[in-house]
């Protein structure tokens, strides 16, 4: 007899605090909670599947959250399928969905934010400033408003993965912040919501990301331990792609965010480059 086909229970998709609060409430065992701005990919789901496999249920957010974008950012056109989004996390066995609106989640007169400190001033910070305060401040909402037990980011953003896990230690939060290896194209590209805005031409282009944190992986290999010398090479390399416009490149301590004089085993290159109107970022855990 061939085994019986699993049903899996509806996912609950809960728009306002007070409904997602109850509907945890009722949700017996360890819950793992994953973050999302919505039109999810390939690295969102990995993030679905790791957390189903270390909890008793899973919850995602979708909620594009204004306060961490720039006034001359791409809020207003980030791209949204909430439909689609939902059938995926369906799909995956996902229990929760918390899809709040700005004003579910910023009331009339809310002004309190969560200030990283200077960490957030680094890097990403430096070019986007005040983005990690709009980070932290919803994240910490989340974790208050779901309770999980694990929450679950990608290694793609690893500066921002950084952040949270120290907010989480500082602010006493009662749960394990995990980070998942970067998901990537054949082709080494990392997977993120923002490649849509590639035209192919500038999708082509976008593969000197992967190609210059390979080159730093192996000088590496090669026993080079200068991270001016490995700087140097990455910023030679973006600099050949015509398409391509450096934002920063430089080798950090991965938990300090500090450069680096001599690299070190486990310290991260970090890259922010601009290919045409999008702004790509990615990283590589160097290996020594």
């Amino acid at each position: 007899m061939s085994p019986q086909p699993i049903t899996l229970p509806p996912v609950k998709v809960l728009s306002t605090i007070a409904d997602f609060r109850a509907a945890r409430a009722s949700t017996p065992g360890s819950l793992g909670l994953v973050p999302t701005m919505g039109f999810l990919h390939r690295g969102h789901m990995a993030l679905v599947e790791q957390a189903a496999s270390e909890n008793d249920a899973v919850a995602a957010s979708i909620f594009v959250n204004p306060t961490q974008f720039g006034p001359d950012e791409d809020f207003t056109s980030y791209p949204r399928d909430l439909d689609r989004d939902l059938r995926m996390l369906e799909e995956a066995g996902v229990s929760l969905v918390f899809t709040p609106t700005p004003e579910e989640m910023y009331r009339p007169g809310s002004d309190t934010k969560v200030d990283p400190g200077p960490i957030a001033n680094l890097h990403e910070g430096a070019s986007r400033p005040g983005h990690f305060i709009g980070v932290a401040t919803v994240v910490s909402k989340l974790f208050h408003i779901v309770q999980p037990d694990r929450a679950y980011f990608g290694q793609k953003d690893a500066q921002q993965l950084v952040i949270i896990r120290r907010m989480a230690r500082d602010l006493d939060f009662p749960l394990e912040v995990v980070g998942i290896p970067t998901v990537r194209e054949p082709d080494g590209l990392a997977i993120s919501s923002r490649n849509v805005y590639l035209t192919p031409d500038q999708r082509r282009a976008a593969t000197v990301l992967w190609k210059t944190l390979s080159r730093a992986q192996e000088l590496c290999n090669d026993g080079v331990r200068s991270c001016s010398d490995i700087q140097a090479e990455m910023i030679r390399i973006i600099a050949s792609e015509p398409l391509a416009r450096l934002d920063y490149a430089t080798v950090v301590h991965p938990d300090t965010l500090q450069p680096l004089a001599t690299a070190q085993n486990g310290a991260l290159a970090l890259l922010a480059v601009q290919i045409g109107n999008t702004r790509l970022i990615d990283n590589l855990p160097l290996t020594l």
